[in-house]
């Protein structure tokens, strides 16, 4: 039999070894504990923030999307799985080169010198006779879905980070105006309390209970600047910008963040599709069932079709012919090889199926915290209504002798307190609902604008 018809013969009956990768089958529930069946879609360009209504937020998330260290590296693993992208398929079943070469050689005596040219194309190309290098293109289209997977995850967790330091700047600033207010009605309660000593109405010991639980909210105020002051830098950071004009930005003040009402969680089997983290795994999986190919195609023979095309001074020449290569004495190293990929793919498809579990377990619990986390907030907002209106009525209770100083002074602690607590606990809500955007994948799409 000629070689070109053994070429043709093992082409016509090549093949891909290993699976084709199919989703695995995953049982999920219908609906999350406490929601409904009703799907959320695609949710990765949605652009929740906007719902805080704080436009320097805005700002400040738009422009550190695009700056961000960590979001620009993972662009650049992007990048990097596009490049070994291209180094598979054709590129890494094609190989040859161009050689040409110009001597001149002389000696002693009368000969003189002489100059021989010459030149040479070689080339080869691997039959991918049982799928080897179409597995291994799939394992790099698997590696940059999940690497663009990836960038959408660390995307996520900026985030979340920035809102969250955000938020809590925007606490400790509202924590430092309730503070002033503490600060002013103690003075005032100081001054009442002099001037009922001066009198003969108050004793020494009174002035000085006054006098402490002035200086107690007095020393309150440097710690919360401090807090304040650390937020902010945080922002700098994560927004790769100098702190000095956020900073200044931030001090112009601001409301607090409030947790807005949109609070849907869409049904489990939207995070196949919106979870990156998820989409993440799951392609990893896919490259590890398409190495398994590649590990299978090794044992096989390989073949491959190299020729050469040469000329010199004197002659043309030229060569063309199949090799065939068959794997004989590694074929225990081959097959070891290819059942450890079958391992790193069953390991791959557990660690997707955990992330799912993961995901889901996100979602609960943060819809969860949310509820909980408002119904507390708006008690405490309650509660801090109900104090202050007490904390007047002992003002003026004491400033005509129906009750006592220590009195007046538990119900202003008190009240300073139930009013700190329901800044916080407005603070936690509106992290919470941030947190259950993340967790349903929302935002992972967005790009945002780079600064001017």
């Amino acid at each position: 039999m000629k070689p070109y018809y053994l070429v043709l013969g093992l082409l016509v009956a090549g093949c891909a070894v290993g699976t084709d990768y199919q989703r695995p089958e995953v049982a999920m529930e219908t609906r999350f504990v406490g929601g409904n069946a009703e799907q959320i879609g695609a949710v990765a360009t949605q652009q929740w923030w906007l719902n805080y209504k704080d436009s320097n937020l805005t700002s400040l998330v738009m422009r550190g999307l695009a700056q961000n260290l960590d979001v620009i590296a993972a662009g650049e693993r992007i990048r990097q799985a596009q490049a070994e992208l291209r180094t598979t398929g054709v590129n890494a079943a094609a190989d040859g080169s161009l050689t040409g070469s110009v001597t001149t050689s002389g000696g002693d005596g009368t000969s003189g010198t002489s100059t021989a040219e010459s030149g040479s194309l070689g080339a080869s190309l691997v039959i991918d006779l049982f799928g080897g290098i179409r597995r291994e293109r799939e394992a790099a289209v698997a590696s940059l879905t999940a690497a663009r997977a990836e960038e959408e995850t660390v995307r996520l967790a900026w985030l979340a980070e920035l809102i969250a330091a955000y938020s809590d700047a925007r606490y400790y600033q509202e924590a430092m105006a309730l503070t002033r207010t503490a600060i002013a009605t103690r003075e005032e309660t100081v001054s009442i309390t002099r001037s009922q000593f001066n009198a003969g109405a108050a004793t020494e010991y009174e002035v000085a209970e006054a006098q402490a639980l002035l200086s107690t909210a007095r020393a309150d105020l440097p710690q919360f600047a401090a807090l304040f002051d650390a937020n902010v830098y945080a922002i700098a950071t994560l927004l790769n910008e100098p702190a000095g004009p956020i900073k200044a930005q931030m001090q112009k003040g601001a409301p607090q963040l409030s947790s807005p009402g949109d609070a849907r969680t869409g049904v489990p089997a939207d995070l196949l599709r919106n979870r990156p983290d998820v989409r993440s795994a799951e392609a990893d999986l896919a490259a590890a069932v398409a190495n398994v190919g590649v590990a299978e195609a090794a044992i096989y023979p390989a073949l491959s079709l190299s020729g050469t095309v040469g000329r010199t001074d004197a002659t043309d020449a030229w060569s063309f012919g199949p090799q065939l290569s068959l794997p004989v004495f590694n074929q225990g190293l081959l097959k070891a090889s290819r059942d450890a990929q079958l391992s790193g793919a069953r390991q791959a498809e557990i660690a997707w199926r955990a992330s799912i579990n993961e995901a889901v377990e996100d979602v609960q619990v943060a819809q969860s915290n949310l509820s909980r986390a408002r119904q507390r907030a708006q008690l405490l907002r309650t509660a801090a209504s109900d104090y202050s209106r007490a904390l007047t009525l002992a003002q003026e209770n004491y400033r005509n002798g129906a009750i006592t100083l220590l009195n007046l002074l538990e119900t202003d602690r008190n009240t300073n307190a139930a009013r700190i607590s329901a800044a916080s606990a407005t603070n936690e809500a509106a992290q919470a609902w941030a947190t259950l955007k993340i967790a349903t994948g929302a935002g992972a799409a967005v790009t945002g604008q780079p600064s001017n």
